[in-house]
Order: C-alpha cells, then structure tokens, then sequence
C-alpha cells in the first residue's frame, strides 16, 4: 500500500493492516503497517459551521434548522472525555506523544478564546477543538496573536479569529520532544508568515506548529524515509485495560490518522475498531445474531 502514488483516502479500519488487535506486540515476524500518500491539507476539508441567522442561528428565526422547518437540538457542551481519542505515540520503544484521560488530569480543559489569552504565552502551542471538526494548531506569537497554517496558508491572526468560535487549550505537554527556546518558537512560525501552498512544507495545521516549537524534520513533508520496518506505533486506549495498535512509517502518517481519529470522534473511533477486530459472522438462518 505504502508503494501506490495515486491519492489515497482512508475510509475504515476494515480495510487498515492493524498491529496485535490486544495491543500487545508479538515477536512473530514482520507486520504490515500503515502509509498513506496524502495531496492536500486535511483542515481543507473540515466542516464549516452551518450559515447563521441574524440572530446567529441557522434559520430566519435565530434557531438552528434541520431542514424540515423543525429546529436542531441545542448543542451539547464540548467534553474532550466523550469526543477524543484518548491515545500515545511511540517511536520504536520510545513515547514521544500521549493524550491522557486519567483521573486529575486537566491538560485537556478548554476555554473560551478569550479566557484561553490570559494562559497564553509566547512560543504556546495552541490547539482549537470543536465535535466533528479537525483540531486547528496555533503557535501563540504574543500581543493577542498566533501564526497558523490554514487553508493552504501560513497566516497571523488574532487569537479569537483563528479560534472560529472554538474552544481551545494550550498543548506544550503533548508531545515530548525536547522544546526550542520561546524567542527560537516565535521567530521560526513568524518566518513562514505568507507562504502558501507549494511553498509550504507540512501538510496540517499540527505539524507545522508542532515543528515550530520543536524543529524537527519529522513534521516536514517527506521528512522521513518510507522504507523498512514501520518505527512508530499508534495506540488507541479502548479501556483502561486495552488498547489497539497501529504502525505507520512515518510520523507524518500517523499525525494524518491521530487528527482524523478526532475528527469523527471517540464513538466512530471505536465503532470502527469492533466491526474490525469483532467482525459479526451471523449463523446461517439467524437475521438476529448477535455481534460479539
């Protein structure tokens, strides 16, 4: 799969070479992992909010319509708990990323844009998240702005205009890597300001923070090599005693399944992990098996 060139897209994990479905990893010879070949950005494809009422709503009477004249249910309140993937990255033996649910832990509170400026400071990544949407990265440069990559374009923006309306956080502390100085962060993402499309070297908005504070080629497009055993590891947590593995060749490769993974939300996530670790294999005659 790693050798194809025409696009590629990625539908399920039915059709994804997986690690040990129990996550555990077995000397039994080699495994195939995951490669993609990716053409555009992810974030061009990212839902947009509905067109807004003039009351902010998305019909003439300021209420979300589900297009029967019967208005939406009121959204329900962001809760990384119920929409992300909880999950680490490893490289080799190696973790260099982990996103952790565990008890006490509030790396993972979102705020307000606004309220999220009084934690900001220069050389801050920035992560704004939002159900069913791609998670937007930012590198906070100071004086209420960020530089992001979006929509093909490295830009510096306000603060409270990248963020859309989303919620956000300050990320330092995801991955593990060790960081630059706050003043080599900033000058690295201001750098960059105006460059666009083929001038750009990473392919989503995270990687492009995340090598700004880091500034490591893995980010990059084609940073790595593709060849030989796949030397990162995915690990999606299922339960607090089982988890899922995915390998890739490249970090660039499973950032690409980490954003999606929280694009379609923890439930699709695992969804997808039963029916492929779990296919349902009725008896013949039985419509109503069960799905084990």
């Amino acid at each position: 799969m790693g050798n194809q060139v025409e696009k590629l897209t990625h539908l399920s994990y039915k059709e994804v070479p997986t690690a040990d479905p129990t996550g555990v990893d077995r000397d039994d010879g080699p495994r195939i992992g995951v490669s993609y070949i990716f053409s555009n950005d992810d974030e061009d494809v990212e839902p947009q909010p509905p067109p807004q009422g003039p009351d902010g709503g998305g019909g003439g009477d300021g209420l979300p319509d589900g297009g029967d004249g019967q208005p939406l249910p009121p959204p329900q309140p962001y809760d990384p708990r119920l929409h992300e993937v909880e999950c680490s990255v490893f490289y080799r033996d190696e973790c260099i990323y982990q996103k952790s649910f565990s008890p006490g832990s509030a790396a993972l509170s979102t705020y307000t844009p606004e309220n999220l400026l009084n934690k900001c400071r220069p050389g801050d990544l920035v992560e704004f998240v939002s159900q069913a949407q791609y998670p937007h990265w930012a590198v906070y440069v100071g004086n209420f702005q960020v530089v992001h990559l979006h929509r093909l374009e490295v830009s510096n923006s306000f603060l409270t205009d990248a963020s859309q309306g989303r919620r956000g956080r300050v990320v330092n502390d995801l991955y593990r890597y060790k960081p630059l100085s706050p003043g080599a962060v900033v000058r690295n993402a201001l750098a960059h300001v105006g460059a666009k499309e083929r001038e750009l070297s990473w392919r989503n908005s995270e990687s492009f923070a995340a090598w700004c504070r880091y500034g490591k080629r893995e980010f990059k497009i084609g940073g790595e090599l593709r060849i030989g055993k796949q030397p990162y590891r995915l690990q999606i947590q299922l339960s607090a005693q089982r988890s899922h593995t995915l390998e890739f060749q490249s970090l660039e490769d499973l950032i690409m399944e980490k954003r999606r993974n929280d694009q379609i939300g923890r439930a699709a996530v695992l969804q997808e992990l039963a029916m492929h670790l779990h296919p349902a294999e009725p008896d013949e005659g039985d419509s109503d098996a069960a799905v084990h």
